[in-house]
């Protein structure tokens, strides 16, 4: 627990801060990271979950006093170790909230709807599928609603009990020395009844795991890393709430022979210097099949071609990206002695057309008779 922040630093008030000062520094942080501010942002529900637990601690004095004495180790003894999740803190925090936000003064925070957890999938799929799109069934293991006791987690015919050790509060006070301090109840875990004839099908839980088939279609266009969000596809929720989110984490197999950045295609086509020199029409893959492109007499090493239309679909609009050939020039080796006679012939031929190196100074006129006599 010595790794944990410290109390005064989390809700941003002095050692001294008094009562009120606690409770606003508290009700800023509150609302700021409050779950329904930030639906599905793990790190606002962790700050939220630490200005609870930071404000519990601080707003009593006894759990204040001992704190300050000795820190998180401190509070061990009174079997303080925070919040598990947003109930425990509704529920231990009922009136303030009611004080924040507005909500009724009857409602009880510990049977609060709550969302279920959101999942992941991680999906490998072919090069050609990300391009033009697939519809699939994949297999997912989430919690479901047991259909045995419909969700309740108590055996059919049997009911909840007022929990006997808190008497339906949630809460249990402890004593130490002097001190005196509430805490979340560790039997009913806060929501004030237990199970005493649990669902044999789900034990109590009220859910069980299951794998679910789960249709998905994937939008042409997606890439390497591309993130899919189904909604109420996650585990079921509690309370009432509603399922979570599942979400597809895809990636994507390379091709053999297209590379790919963004929306555009890049081919690497290897030429021989004689088709760079002379010219050629050579056929070239596409995503849809082949096609023919001409290249130029003359045509130099690294020189690239744009076909417009040829690349992938864009996942924002109709138009697709293009493919963009780069030409790659073949050194021949493994001459026959023809190749190598006539290259070396092609030599000579191009030091011969080559014009002779030119001097600088001005050349002097040739006479046959001296100049001077």
């Amino acid at each position: 627990m010595n790794d944990k922040a410290d109390y005064y630093q989390v809700l941003g008030v002095n050692r001294d801060a008094d009562a009120d000062q606690i409770k606003h520094a508290y009700r800023r942080q509150a609302l700021k990271y409050h779950p329904d501010r930030n639906p599905g942002n793990q790190q606002a529900e962790e700050k939220f979950k630490e200005a609870a637990e930071a404000y519990e601690v601080l707003i009593d004095p006894a759990k204040r006093q001992l704190y300050d004495q000795f820190g998180h180790a401190g509070l061990r003894d009174v079997h303080f170790g925070g919040f598990s999740d947003f109930e425990d803190i509704f529920s231990s925090f009922g009136d303030i909230f009611e004080d924040f936000f507005g909500f009724g003064r009857r409602r009880q925070y510990r049977n609060r709807p709550r969302q279920g957890a959101d999942l992941r999938y991680d999906l490998e799929i072919g090069f050609l599928d990300a391009v033009f799109g697939l519809e699939t069934d994949i297999e997912v293991a989430k919690s479901t609603r047991c259909e045995t006791c419909d969700g309740s987690g108590v055996k059919p015919g049997s009911r909840k009990q007022t929990c006997p050790f808190c008497g339906g509060h949630g809460q249990v006070s402890q004593t130490r020395g002097f001190f005196r301090v509430n805490t979340t109840c560790p039997h009913c875990r806060g929501t004030g009844t237990i199970i005493s004839d649990p669902c044999p099908n789900c034990y109590g839980q009220g859910s069980i795991k299951q794998k679910k088939k789960v249709h998905l279609k994937i939008p042409p266009g997606v890439d390497n890393g591309t993130r899919l969000r189904l909604r109420n596809e996650g585990s079921m929720g509690q309370f009432g709430g509603p399922p979570g989110d599942l979400y597809i984490d895809l990636r994507v197999t390379p091709h053999p022979q297209f590379a790919r950045e963004g929306a555009n295609l890049f081919y690497r086509l290897e030429v021989s210097f004689v088709q760079a020199a002379l010219g050629a029409e050579v056929e070239i893959p596409t995503l849809t099949g082949q096609t023919r492109l001409n290249i130029p007499p003359g045509t130099q090493p690294g020189a690239n071609f744009r076909l417009n239309g040829e690349g992938v679909p864009s996942l924002r609009s109709n138009s697709r990206g293009d493919l963009v050939v780069e030409l790659d020039l073949k050194t021949p080796q493994d001459l026959t002695p023809k190749q190598e006679e006539l290259l070396r012939e092609f030599l000579e031929l191009e030091k011969a057309n080559q014009p002779g190196p030119t001097s600088s100074r001005k050349k002097q006129p040739h006479h046959s008779q001296p100049l001077f006599k």
